[in-house]
Parts: structure tokens; sequence; C-alpha cells
């Protein structure tokens, strides 16, 4: 059976936001020491001392604050990301000139990646906004950058209304995209990469969890290797920026290498790198099987 393209957009749509709940759910702990590491690199000595501070000082619910909106983030970014995945690949073989069922290389499924990472942002920077600031609103309120901090994502919302109005939320979207679009592009590409050098010349359809869970760990770990500092650079605009007027991408950028040297920029690197791996790994096998499972439904009927 020929699925149309709605249904072929829904499928994708809906496998994207299983693998991104698997995403967060797997990493997101990491993903808040990154964000405390990224804004306030002073406070911590490495991973472990961000742990057991984080610990001692707010309790284990202190490793999952922003965890709702990292959650409506991430599917939000993954259910439009695939399903644009999708579409961007029609794209680019309509721009190669070849038949729509012809399979792409792994450079053209790199591109079409890309492509589709920049409508994710969209949906992505107001959600990681709120989410990063969750995440370091102890530490701000640690440095005296504010007095009172919002412990909610309500107050933290409204917050952001009250003071920036709705465009407010979209404060750090050039960093989002100069992050999405050239990440993308190594995240798609490590993985097809990898799982063609598991496939060993059979259909990468067949491949099993255990290659698939390496396949996206790779890729997420290209991703993150590729663009960290600029990672950085947006997390310090968006949490930072509660504190009054923050300078833009090249200005924060030009601030932090100046002030604190070029490693600053790569402070969190580690347990990004140890989130990237896990977490991708987990949402590239969500969605493969949950993917796989509803076209197999649908040729059902």
């Amino acid at each position: 059976m020929r699925i149309n393209s709605a249904i072929q957009a829904a499928i994708d749509l809906t496998a994207g936001a299983a693998g991104g709940t698997a995403c967060v759910v797997t990493g997101q702990p990491f993903d808040t020491a990154k964000v405390k590491m990224q804004t306030f690199p002073d406070m911590y000595r490495g991973i472990v001392d961000c742990f057991v501070k984080t610990y001692k000082q707010v309790g284990f619910r202190g490793f999952y604050k922003g965890t709702t909106p990292a959650l409506v983030a991430n599917i939000a970014e993954n259910s439009v990301l695939f399903m644009c995945y999708g579409f961007c690949q029609q794209i680019v073989r309509r721009i190669v000139g070849v038949d729509r069922k012809t399979k792409l290389s792994d450079l053209q499924n790199a591109a079409a990646g890309s492509f589709a990472s920049a409508f994710a942002t969209l949906v992505l920077c107001p959600t990681e906004l709120v989410k990063c600031r969750l995440q370091a609103m102890h530490e701000m309120q640690l440095s005296g950058k504010i007095i009172q901090g919002h412990n909610t994502v309500w107050s933290v919302v409204k917050g952001v209304i009250q003071k920036d109005g709705p465009l407010g939320f979209y404060r750090g979207l050039s960093s989002t995209l100069l992050r999405e679009v050239p990440g993308y592009f190594f995240f798609f590409g490590g993985y097809e990469l990898s799982r063609t050098f598991f496939a060993s010349g059979r259909s990468k359809d067949e491949l099993g969890p255990i290659p698939l869970l390496l396949s996206g760990g790779f890729g997420g770990s290209c991703l993150w290797i590729a663009v960290y500092p600029v990672d950085c650079v947006k997390s310090r605009i968006q949490v930072l920026s509660m504190a009054g007027k923050q300078a833009g991408f090249m200005g924060t950028f030009v601030t932090v290498v100046r002030t604190e040297g070029v490693l600053a920029l790569y402070s969190g690197l580690k347990p990004t790198m140890i989130r990237a791996f896990l977490a991708n790994g987990a949402l590239f096998l969500a969605y493969e099987y949950s993917r796989k499972l509803m076209m197999k439904q649908m040729d059902s009927y």
C-alpha cells in the first residue's frame, strides 16, 4: 500500500514525539548539569562537583528542574524535525533529480536533516529558554544576579511575558539557528554513516536495537562536538537575560573569550557528551521502532 504524504507526515511526527520523550527521560540530569556549568563555570570544578553540590543544595529534584519544558521542547522539536525531515528528503530528491523512492546517500540525508532543523528551531527556542532558566535559577540567586527566582514553569513564562512580551521567548534565536542548522548536518550525517557501517551491504532497515543505539549515540556526539561553543553562548544569553539586557551572539561570544578564555566555551562538555550518547541513542531507537510499527500497521490495511 502506498501511503499518502499527509499520513506519512503524521507517522513521522508521532515517531519524532516518541523519540523526543525517550531523549528527555534518559538525559535530563546530564542536561541540567550542562546548563549549570555553561552559565556558571566558576561555581563548579567538574561534573561530579556539580552533581554533588546540586544534590546537597536542592536535592534529587534539582536534577529534574525544567523537565516539563524539556519534554515539551524535545517532543515539539523532534516531531517537527522528523516530519520536516521526510519533506526535506523529497526536496533533496527533486534537486538531485532522482525518483521519490530512491534511497538518498548519507551526505544527502545530512543535508535534508540540516534543512529540517531550521523549522524545528522555531518551536524549540521558546521552550528551551524556559527550560534553561529553570535549570540555572538556583545559581542566578546564589550569584546575586536576581533577588527572587521562579520555581515553576508558569512563573518563568509569566516573567518573560511581563518583562519582554511574547518576543522575549525568542531570545537566543540566532544562536539556536547557528547551533541547529550545522549541528543537525553532523547529527543526521553521523547517524546515517554509522548505520551504513553496521549494515555492511544489507538494508539499514534490518538493523537491530544495539546498532541503532550506537548509531544514534554517534550522531548525537557528532552534533555536540561540532557546535558546543555556540550552545554555550546560547545558554548564557537565555539565562543571563533574566537579570537585564544581555548582548547578542557576537557580543556574548567576545565577552566570554576576553574575560574567561576560550576554554570557558567548553564548560559542561563532559556531561553533554555522556548525555549525547545515551539520550540520542534512545531517541533514534524509539523513533525507528515506533515508525516501523506504524508503517507496518498502515501496510496491513
